[in-house]
């Protein structure tokens, strides 16, 4: 029988749970600065532990994969995608926004599944509410299957994940124009009075770069419809399971549950075997 790791379900010999402290994730608890995490040429930093708070962030796309409780690198980031409405994934939100405004930066664009806009745009009427502040954002709702262009070379999808409420992951595509073969060899003066003329020379090409599940059962790796989130150079998710469908160069695990520790977390990883093995990357940040 295929064993399945996912280290945030419960475990018989419980620890008392830890408190999440929403450091800054570039500086160590004495103080130091230190270096991102690099995972196939993209820095990747946040905290992720199961119950208390997610925040994934990719700052060189300029993006966070849900807000936490909103730690300090992710109010830099100008776009979040929030995957579900449990509080550890999107508790953070109002202080992202208001500490975006109190900083004068501009409004941040907020991605959600459609089905709980209507319920997060009343969050924010709420907190208007209390503390007088504007909260100036665009918030948008997306659905599976539905893309959304944040950078002209960047696009991102929604794909069906499956958890307790409705969920979605995320998968960010590199977006680029190829010339098309039978217009090889033109001279530029050419090709610029085809597209002055309204032909389309090129054609687009897409490709998988980071795919976010947020919090899911394996249920998702069997759907034929989600598999870039298997191609993607760049995995982030919580469970290991039907190992030789990853065709990812990399894997980055997270939502480890407190009761773990540092040393057990990363006991567990070096015992993975191929197709795994050397893949695996451990997001520890909190612990």
């Amino acid at each position: 029988m295929e064993e399945e790791i996912k280290f945030s379900s419960s475990s018989s010999q419980e620890k008392p749970q830890k408190l999440a402290v929403s450091l800054p994730n570039n500086v160590d608890k004495k103080g130091k600065k230190k270096p991102l995490m690099t995972i196939e040429g993209y820095p990747v930093e946040g905290l992720s532990i199961a119950g208390l708070e997610t925040c994934i962030i990719f700052p060189s796309l300029d993006l966070a994969f849900d807000i936490g409780r909103c730690p300090q690198r992710a109010v830099s980031q100008n776009f979040v995608f929030i995957s579900h409405a449990h509080m550890d994934h999107i508790g953070g939100l109002p202080m992202y926004v208001a500490t975006r405004g109190l900083n004068r930066m501009k409004p941040p664009t907020i991605i959600v599944p459609t089905s709980i806009k209507p319920t997060v745009e009343q969050l924010f009427e709420v907190h208007r509410q209390l503390d007088g502040s504007e909260l100036r954002h665009v918030l948008i709702g997306l659905d599976i299957g539905e893309e959304i262009s944040i950078r002209r070379d960047l696009k991102v999808k929604a794909f069906k994940t499956h958890h307790t409420i409705k969920s979605q992951g995320y998968v960010v595509y590199q977006v680029k124009e190829k010339l098309k073969q039978e217009y090889h060899g033109l001279s530029i003066r050419e090709m610029k009075n085809l597209k002055l003329s309204g032909v389309k020379i090129t054609d687009t090409i897409s490709h998988p770069e980071i795919a976010f599940t947020g919090d899911t059962m394996s249920d998702f790796l069997l759907d034929e419809s989600n598999s870039d989130v298997l191609k993607a150079k760049v995995l982030v998710m919580e469970i290991i399971k039907h190992a030789d469908k990853f065709q990812n160069k990399a894997i980055l695990m997270i939502h480890f549950s407190a009761r773990y520790t540092v040393e057990e977390i990363q006991g567990a990883m070096s015992k993975l075997e191929a197709p795994l093995a050397g893949r695996v990357h451990i997001l520890t940040e909190g612990f």
